[in-house]
């Protein structure tokens, strides 16, 4: 299979580079100078995935994700931020957006593409039969969680998780010492610290949204006192 990338960013040189290694690989590229071009073309060909830059004119990468979430024809099209700006913000503000994932520059164009094509891979799923073959390897997996800090997603059963800054920040909490009661002072302080005023209910939402994320069964609420991980 072809996969058709959308690769959008005003440096022309990248673009060039960036795209040539790319079809070398055996990808579809296309490109665009800006967002706004970046919207208008993914329009026309329904790119399988799309490399982001954040900072350009006319429309920044941050804006241009937002509108593209919002087109119902892009609903199963990749999202993938590549950008100088490597700050812990710039990143959080791309995953809160609906970005699949955020690669910094500067990026060896083999590490790129592989990353890329993992992505896609985890991405498409695979036929009948084959989930067919994997329905006992999943079961005995016994939904094994990771959390990888660095990159605010959660790993589960080897499928990737992008939450929410909040729930992120809950999950590796309650994750960090497996068993232990967190009581709901000590996730307070921990999560929101005195940033913004908080009932009972924030944290029963946060968890309620965790739960249908992760499992059920993970997050247990020990009444009166807070909830632990197991």
């Amino acid at each position: 299979m072809s996969y058709r990338i959308l690769l959008v960013d005003d440096e022309p040189d990248i673009l060039e580079f960036v795209g040539y290694n790319l079809t070398k690989e055996g990808f579809e590229v296309h490109t665009a100078a800006n967002g706004l071009q970046a919207i208008e073309k993914a329009s026309e060909i329904t790119p399988h995935l799309i490399l982001l830059d954040v900072m350009m004119p006319e429309l920044d990468g941050m804006e241009t994700c937002k509108r593209l979430k919002q087109m119902p024809a892009l609903s199963r099209t990749i999202i993938v931020f590549l950008s100088a700006r490597g700050e812990d913000e710039s990143q959080l503000k791309g995953f809160d957006l609906g970005g699949d994932d955020y690669i910094t520059k500067p990026i060896h164009p083999k590490l790129l593409v592989s990353r890329l094509k993992a992505i896609l891979k985890r991405s498409e799923g695979g036929t009948a039969e084959e989930e067919g073959e994997n329905t006992a390897t999943t079961a005995a997996l016994s939904d094994v969680i990771t959390i990888d800090r660095e990159r605010y997603i959660v790993v589960k059963n080897g499928k990737e998780l992008i939450l929410p800054r909040k729930e992120f920040q809950l999950l590796a909490l309650l994750y960090s010492k497996p068993h232990k009661v967190f009581s709901r002072e000590e996730i307070y302080a921990t999560i929101w610290g005195s940033e913004v005023i908080v009932g009972d209910r924030t944290i029963d939402v946060h968890i309620r949204k965790l739960r249908t994320k992760i499992g059920e069964e993970h997050i247990v609420t020990i009444k009166g006192v807070g909830y632990k991980y197991k």
